[in-house]
């Protein structure tokens, strides 16, 4: 009898059938240079190699391509308007006696602390959207380098089955030096895809903790991700993210760890009663589930369904698109008054000497600042 060879470790596991390595619907490659007219028609259609060109353009620095980017993004934003294509009695969001007759698709923020599972969560999740026939967008932001100015970018590696899923479209983005957990043109990615036909929309934030607030300004539905026995209990009682919660969920309830996260959902909704209650009545959810089992993923989206029902009928949905749409407003005002100040180039002459004096202590730095406004 011949003795049995030990198993390698080099074996191959099954893992998830990879699609293949030519876009099917890139039938020929674009040229670099492409006219706004065939993005925005390419958009609109939900090509999706020229969504993610329209991005990259949204995204990019250059006075040319932020030109065109604009002309993208408004040209979206009047097609994605129901005004423009449907009634008001319309059902526009395919969910269950859900009806959103001001936007075209709902917005979600997904945070959570490092290592939380928001990854495997917006799988999960994902996966069950887009089984009743849901197209999901995911916006996946990543930190970037403040020595390299780098982003791994590697979100899709960490969502291999709804990566290949063709009612799902994940894309990555750098944070770019921007705070708040979000990518620098989140926002106007969001517009992006809504024109390109995704009626779900997903931002995962960076991961960073307390200072991840600027999402809750651009999404409908704000989720934050818990977990259990890993001391974040205590932080329920911390005014901040959680507060802005419009529902706690503690992943990893699974194994021995379904009863620890029992006793945390218990104590974050002790923690949430001793806030005052939001101004559109709603009261954040507690649950727990499992990303990896899926247990409890089905509830989280039945609780996203019935806060939408509650927001349309006290009008609270309208409210809030209507106060980011101002807050929009006067963030542009702050960036081109920002882009014109920098782009002076008497007053970039003037920073440079400043900045030399500064550094060499012949002035402070609120002396040098009050100098560029009052010479």
């Amino acid at each position: 009898m011949k003795p049995r060879k030990p198993k390698s470790a080099l074996s191959i596991q099954p893992g998830v059938e990879q699609p293949s390595s030519v876009n099917k619907n890139l039938t020929t490659s674009l040229p670099p240079h492409l006219p706004t007219s065939v993005l925005i028609d390419g958009i609109l259609h939900g090509n999706r190699t020229i969504l993610s060109r329209a991005i990259t353009l949204v995204e990019s620095n250059r006075p040319d391509h932020q030109a065109q980017a604009q002309e993208i993004i408004a040209e979206c934003l009047k097609n994605s308007r129901d005004e423009g294509r449907r009634t008001k009695d319309e059902v526009i969001l395919p969910t269950a006696n859900c009806q959103l007759p001001t936007a075209n698709s709902i917005r979600i923020g997904i945070t959570g602390v490092p290592g939380v599972g928001k990854s495997t969560f917006i799988e999960a999740l994902g996966k069950h959207l887009t089984a009743r026939g849901h197209k999901l967008a995911v916006l996946a932001v990543d930190p970037s380098s403040t020595i390299s100015k780098g982003s791994i970018l590697g979100d899709k590696t960490r969502m291999e089955s709804l990566a290949v899923d063709p009612n799902a479209f994940i894309r990555p983005s750098p944070t770019s030096g921007s705070l708040g957990g979000v990518a620098r043109k989140t926002r106007e990615t969001i517009y992006l895809c809504e024109a390109a036909g995704f009626d779900v929309i997903f931002v995962e934030t960076v991961g960073v903790g307390q200072s991840e607030t600027v999402v809750k300004s651009m999404v409908d539905f704000f989720l934050l991700l818990m977990l259990a026995g890993a001391g974040d209990e205590l932080q329920g009682i911390k005014r901040g993210i959680i507060e802005m919660a419009d529902a706690v969920v503690i992943n990893k309830a699974d194994g021995d760890n379904i009863t620890r996260a029992k006793i945390a959902a218990k104590e974050y909704a002790g923690a949430l009663h001793l806030f005052p209650p939001a101004a559109s009545g709603w009261m954040p959810v507690v649950d727990t589930c499992s990303a990896v089992s899926g247990n409890g993923i089905p509830r989280v989206w039945e609780t996203i369904e019935q806060f939408c029902t509650v927001m349309l009928q006290n009008g609270h949905f309208r409210q809030n698109r209507t106060d980011q749409n101002q807050l929009v407003f006067q963030q542009a005002i702050e960036e081109k008054l920002k882009e014109q100040f920098y782009n002076n180039k008497a007053i970039r002459k003037q920073i440079l000497e400043l900045e030399k004096m500064v550094r060499e202590g012949t002035l402070n730095p609120y002396q040098a600042a009050s100098m560029l406004f009052n010479p």
